[in-house]
C-alpha cells in the first residue's frame, strides 16, 4: 500500500492532465509542499519562477472551474477589501499575560514559588523559549481547517483578523496531519523580521508614506489593514508558542512536547528554545540568548519560561490574570541620553498632576521620543531633575518613556529647579495635596476643568466602558473646547447637525457616532460603574459591586461598612466610592444618564436566598451539557466562588470527562467530587 505524506501527496503520483479536480488537487499539495519549505523550514526547494508557474497555472483552474476552489487552497491568500472593521471575537480560553521578573532574584524566587507549590525539594523541568517582540495571535483551527484568527485584545476578547492572517503564508490554511483536532486553539506571535522592515520602509519612502519606527508596529499596522490585499503584500511571520482550547485529542504531556507536534503539523516554531532544569538553568539560557541576542533576525525583548510538565502545570493553576506556572524574564530597558528642554504638568482625568519633562528628541528602542513621565514632585526632587540637564531616558516595549536619572558631570551651571504651580494650568483652580498622598491635583472636578473633562469622557466612551464607538481624542476635544458638551450625559444630547459640522466630520462619520451612541445605552451595571470613573474603582471592582448588589439603587444607597462587605474592596476604595456618591453633582449625573435612555439589566439580590454563598468550587475536564463557563455561571449566580486550584478549602469539586490533575487532588484531600448531574441536583436542592 502506498504511502502519503504529511501533504496527502502519494510519492511517485503524476495527476491526469485531462481531469481538472486531480490537477487542482496536485498543485495544491505541491504549492503547500514549497510554502513550508520556505516560510517555515527555510529551506527552499524550487526556483521562485517555478513555484509563480505553479500558482499562476492553479488560479487559472481555479478561474474556469469555481467549484474547484477550497479554504485552504494557496490562491485564498492574496486578501480582499474588507466589508466593515474587525468584529469582536471572544477567546474560548482567555489568553492570559504574564508575571515579569527583571534580575536574578525574581527568578531565583520564581523557581522557590514553583517549589513549594508542587510540595518538592527537587529541581524542576522547565522549557524555556523566546518573549518575541510582535503582536499575540489566536488561530482557531476546526477539522484540521483554519476558521478563525483573532487578537489576544484584553485577553477575554480580541479582534477577528481571519482575512489578514490567511495571507502569512507561514501559517498553514490546513494542518499537516490525517488525523486533526476536531478543534485547537493555536497561540503564537505574528511579527516582522528586521530585514523585511528594512525593505518595507523603502517602499514606504519611494510611495512617500509614513515609515514604520520598528518590526512591531509594522506588524501590527499590517494585520490591522481593511484591505488583506495589502497586508498580502508585506512579509510577515509567525511563531506557535501556546494553546487554548483543545478538542478530539489529548494534550501533550509537556510543553516541549507540545512545540514538536506543532512542528509535525505544520505549524513554524522557533528553534531557539530549550528544556533545563533548576533556576541556574533558566539563568544560562537567558544569559545565552542576551548574547545572541543582536544577531537574531527578529526582535525580542526578553526570555519565557514555563513548567514543562503540563500536569505540574495544572497543579500550579493560575493568580489573577497569569498563570503560576510561566514567567517572563525581561531584557534591560533600552536607555539613551538627552536633554530636558523644560518640564510642564499635565492634568489627568481625576485631576492628577503629573510632571513631564520634554525632551530633546531621541530614538530609543526604534521609537522618537520628546516626552517622558516624572510621575509626581516626590520623584522629580528624589531624582533631583532639572531643567537643562542631560538625563537618562528609558523605555520598556510599550510603557510610557520615563526619565531615568541626570548625569551629573554634564549638569550646566544655569541648570534650574522645576516649581510645582499652585493653579491648574488649565483652569486656574487651585493645586492640593493631600497629607498621605504622593499625587497633587486640580481641585477644579469636571465642571470647571476642561483637562479632567476630557480625559473623564473619553474613559466613559471606551471600549471597556460604555464603548462608544468614533469617540476619539479630538473629537472630544471639539465638544469639549466649544462647550457642547460639559458632562458624559451631554452625549446623548447632541444632534446629527451639531456632530456633522464639526472639523473631520461629515454626514456619514455623524451618522455613525449617533448609532454608537444610541447602542450604548443597552449596557452592563458593571461597565456603568467602571464608566463613571470613581477614583480607585477599576473594571474588576465595578464587576464585584455589580454582582455583589445587582442594581444601582441598593450601590447608591450603600455605606461604607456595606461596600467593605464587597470582595476586594478595602477602606480606601469604599471611601472613595462614597465620597463620589455623596456628591449631588454625580448623583445629578447619574440620573440624567438614565433619564437619556441608559439602561442594563438589574435585579434585587436576597443574599439569604444565596444557596451556594461561602462555597468555593473548582471545575475540570468536559461537561457532557454545559460549558464550564456555563457552569461557572449557575454556581456564581447562586452565590458561590469559582477557583482555579483544587485546595483544603475547596467546597466541591466538579468533574467531567478527561479530568486530570485537579480531580486526583480533590480525591487526596477528601474534597466531595459532583458532576454535571450532581451540580444541577445540587442547585435545585439548595
Amino acid at each position: 500500500m502506498m504511502q502519503s505524506d504529511m501533504f496527502g501527496a502519494v510519492a511517485g503520483e503524476v495527476p491526469d492532465p485531462r481531469n481538472p479536480a486531480e490537477r487542482a488537487r496536485w498543485l495544491r499539495t505541491e504549492l503547500n509542499r514549497h510554502n513550508y519549505a520556505y516560510h517555515v523550514l527555510d529551506n527552499p526547494t524550487i526556483p521562485d519562477a517555478e513555484y509563480d508557474k505553479l500558482f499562476v497555472e492553479l488560479q487559472q483552474l481555479e478561474a474556469d472551474n469555481p467549484d474547484l476552489i477550497v479554504p485552504d487552497s494557496p490562491t485564498q491568500r492574496v486578501g480582499a477589501l474588507a466589508a466593515t472593521a474587525f468584529p469582536p471575537v471572544t477567546h474560548a480560553v482567555p489568553m492570559l499575560s504574564l508575571g515579569n521578573g527583571f534580575d536574578d532574584e525574581d527568578i531565583v524566587n520564581f523557581d522557590r514559588r514553583v517549589r513549594e507549590g508542587l510540595n518538592t525539594e527537587e529541581e524542576v523541568e522547565y522549557a524555556t523559549e523566546l518573549k518575541f517582540d510582535g503582536l499575540a495571535i489566536n488561530l482557531r483551527y476546526e477539522n484540521g481547517i483554519l476558521t478563525g484568527a483573532a487578537t489576544r485584545g484584553d485577553g477575554f476578547t480580541g479582534e477577528n483578523v481571519t482575512a489578514n492572517i490567511r495571507t502569512i503564508r507561514a501559517i498553514p490554511l490546513r494542518l499537516h496531519t490525517d488525523n486533526p483536532p476536531a478543534v485547537i486553539d493555536i497561540r503564537g506571535e505574528v511579527m516582522m523580521y528586521k530585514a523585511d522592515l528594512v525593505k518595507l520602509n523603502a517602499k514606504q519612502r519611494e510611495a512617500g508614506a509614513k515609515e514604520f519606527a520598528n518590526p512591531r508596529n509594522a506588524a501590527a499596522g499590517s494585520l490591522r489593514q481593511l484591505d488583506s490585499r495589502i497586508t498580502a503584500q508585506r512579509t510577515l511571520r509567525f511563531f506557535a508558542y501556546g494553546i487554548g482550547a483543545l478538542e478530539g485529542v489529548k494534550m501533550p504531556p509537556s510543553h516541549s512536547s507540545l512545540l514538536d507536534w506543532y512542528r509535525e503539523l505544520g505549524m513554524p516554531v522557533c528553534e531557539e528554545r530549550a528544556v533545563v532544569k533548576g533556576a541556574q538553568g533558566l539563568l544560562d539560557f537567558y544569559r545565552g540568548i542576551g548574547d545572541k541576542r543582536k544577531s537574531l533576525p527578529y526582535e525580542i525583548d526578553g526570555v519565557v519560561y514555563k513548567i514543562n510538565d503540563a500536569t505540574q502545570q495544572q497543579q500550579l493553576g493560575f493568580v489573577s490574570r497569569a498563570p503560576r506556572f510561566a514567567l517572563a524574564h525581561k531584557f534591560p530597558a533600552e536607555e539613551a541620553l538627552t536633554a530636558v528642554q523644560d518640564i510642564e504638568v499635565q492634568v489627568g482625568r481625576t485631576g492628577a498632576i503629573t510632571p513631564v519633562a520634554r525632551l530633546t528628541p531621541v530614538s530609543v528602542g526604534g521609537v522618537t521620543v520628546t516626552n517622558a513621565t516624572l510621575h509626581n514632585e516626590d520623584e522629580v526632587r528624589r531624582k533631583d531633575i532639572r531643567i537643562g540637564d542631560t538625563v537618562i531616558v528609558r523605555r520598556a516595549g510599550d510603557v510610557i518613556p520615563e526619565v531615568l536619572s541626570y548625569v551629573p558631570e554634564r549638569r550646566p551651571a544655569d541648570a534650574r529647579e522645576f516649581v510645582m504651580p499652585t493653579a491648574c494650568p488649565v483652569c486656574g483652580s487651585p493645586i492640593v495635596r493631600p497629607e498621605d498622598e504622593a499625587v497633587a491635583r486640580c481641585s477644579g472636578g469636571w465642571v470647571k476643568c476642561a483637562a479632567q473633562r476630557k480625559g473623564g469622557l473619553l474613559h466613559f466612551v471606551s471600549r471597556r466602558a460604555m464603548d462608544i464607538e468614533g469617540f476619539g481624542d479630538q473629537l472630544i476635544e471639539q465638544l469639549v473646547d466649544k462647550h457642547i458638551i460639559k458632562t458624559a450625559a451631554d452625549l446623548y444630547k447632541i444632534g446629527f447637525r451639531a456632530l456633522a459640522e464639526l472639523d473631520r466630520m461629515a454626514d456619514k462619520s455623524a451618522q455613525n457616532v449617533m448609532t454608537a451612541l444610541e447602542k450604548s445605552k443597552s449596557t452592563t451595571l458593571a461597565r456603568f460603574i467602571y464608566a463613571l470613573g470613581i477614583r480607585h474603582v477599576g473594571e474588576a471592582t465595578a464587576k464585584e459591586l455589580a454582582r455583589h448588589f445587582g442594581n444601582l439603587d441598593a450601590v447608591l444607597a450603600a455605606s461604607e461598612e456595606q461596600l467593605l462587605e464587597v470582595a476586594d474592596i478595602g477602606p480606601v476604595v469604599a471611601g472613595s466610592i462614597r465620597s463620589f456618591l455623596d456628591d449631588p453633582m454625580n448623583i445629578e449625573l447619574i440620573e440624567q444618564l438614565r433619564a437619556a435612555g441608559v439602561h442594563w439589566p438589574e435585579h434585587i439580590v436576597e443574599r439569604e436566598a444565596k444557596p451556594f454563598a461561602g462555597k468555593t468550587f473548582v471545575l475540570t475536564g468536559t461537561l457532557p451539557n454545559m460549558t464550564r463557563d456555563e457552569a461557572a455561571e449557575k454556581i456564581e449566580a447562586a452565590g458561590g466562588k469559582v477557583a482555579g486550584s483544587v485546595s483544603k478549602k475547596t467546597s466541591y469539586v466538579v468533574a467531567g470527562a478527561e479530568a486530570g490533575s485537579k480531580l486526583a487532588k480533590a480525591e487526596e484531600l477528601g474534597v466531595p467530587v459532583l458532576d454535571e448531574a450532581g451540580l444541577l441536583q445540587l442547585l435545585d436542592s439548595e
